[in-house]
């Protein structure tokens, strides 16, 4: 495969991507990681200009894209949501115009998946997607090459997410690991479940590449075997009012010792995209210490810092996974096969 297939294209949804290029994105990925190990320059992106839109704040995302974007050789450049007046004074189409004058490439984060989809149509440059309340695009590609790293592939392994099933995080993993051949379940709660929508996408993913998918609120048969547990914050921002719903819905999905030997797999390994919540030493966790009386939420201390922990690698995987997502699509140099 070559840098042709990705060339001025964005980065918006895993399921406008085949499973040969999602798969390309993971190896170029570990590619560049290693050339980053051995402090090989890889400047694919010499002279190039990003604007990094951020409606919704972040610390990896923005951090990942701004590292990437200096290694690759491109300057970055923050627009916080002071900066920007998408669909306030300024429609999205008359930003996108703007900033695709003056900007080779555009990574939004916010709310919206409409507003970056208008990003994409009217900037005439890439953009990419740093995350929606749909879809959370480019952490797939960082979990992805997490797993491949800890397994040696990504088809056929099989990955638990254990939490509310309804967010991007669930959405993504769902429809990703059906179009790589990923065995993935989603474990929670009826009401808290994936769309019927997103279900019936991935399954249709699904049935070309063999993956095995299952939606069920049992947490024994969800987490058997599983070879990865992935869990993600019970509220996700913009829904803090409902912390009090969250934690009584989700307590019996939290990834304590239990359910990780209920997995029945000593290899099995931890994945959260982060923040997490595993004790109370933040402002959030004193707030849910003082009025539930919980010190952990989704996952318990003991396993986040256990040897079956891989989140502060996934983490570091974010800043060599947007890399090759932005050399890919935006890069006029030759692109490895890898």
């Amino acid at each position: 495969m070559t840098e042709s297939v990705f060339q001025g294209r964005s980065f918006l949804a895993e399921k406008e991507f085949t499973k040969e290029e999602l798969q390309y994105l993971i190896n170029f990925s570990q590619h560049l990681k290693a050339l980053k190990k051995r402090n090989v320059p890889h400047r694919y992106l010499e002279g190039k200009k990003i604007a990094l839109l951020f409606e919704k704040t972040s610390t990896r995302t923005r951090a990942a894209f701004t590292t990437a974007a200096i290694d690759l050789g491109a300057h970055p450049e923050y627009l916080g949501a002071n900066d920007i007046q998408l669909g306030k004074k300024e429609s999205t189409e008359d930003t996108a115009r703007v900033l695709g004058s003056m900007f080779d490439g555009i990574e939004f984060r916010g709310f919206s998946q409409e507003m970056v989809e208008e990003l994409s149509e009217f900037s005439g440059v890439p953009v990419w997607n740093g995350l929606t309340d749909e879809w959370h695009p480019t952490q797939m590609i960082a979990d992805f090459l997490t797993i491949q790293e800890a397994f040696g592939k990504v088809e056929g392994i099989t990955l638990a997410y254990c939490g509310d099933g309804r967010n991007n995080v669930a959405n993504s993993l769902l429809v990703t690991g059906a179009i790589l051949g990923t065995n993935i379940r989603i474990v929670s709660p009826k009401e808290l479940q994936p769309d019927t929508s997103v279900i019936e996408l991935a399954n249709t993913f699904a049935e070309k590449s063999g993956a095995n998918l299952l939606i069920t609120s049992d947490v024994e048969k969800g987490v058997k075997n599983a070879d990865v547990l992935y869990t993600d914050v019970w509220v996700s921002m913009g829904e803090e009012e409902k912390f009090e719903e969250r934690v009584k819905l989700l307590l019996p999905y939290q990834v304590n010792q239990k359910l990780l030997e209920q997995t029945e797999n000593e290899n099995v390994i931890f994945l959260h995209c982060l923040p997490a919540f595993h004790d109370a030493s933040t402002v959030y966790g004193k707030k849910i210490k003082d009025q539930f009386g919980m010190e952990e939420m989704e996952v318990t201390d003991e396993v986040f810092r256990s040897v079956h922990g891989w989140q502060f690698q996934q983490a570091e995987n974010r800043m060599h996974s947007i890399k090759a997502i932005m050399a890919a699509t935006l890069g006029d140099l030759f692109i490895p096969h890898v």
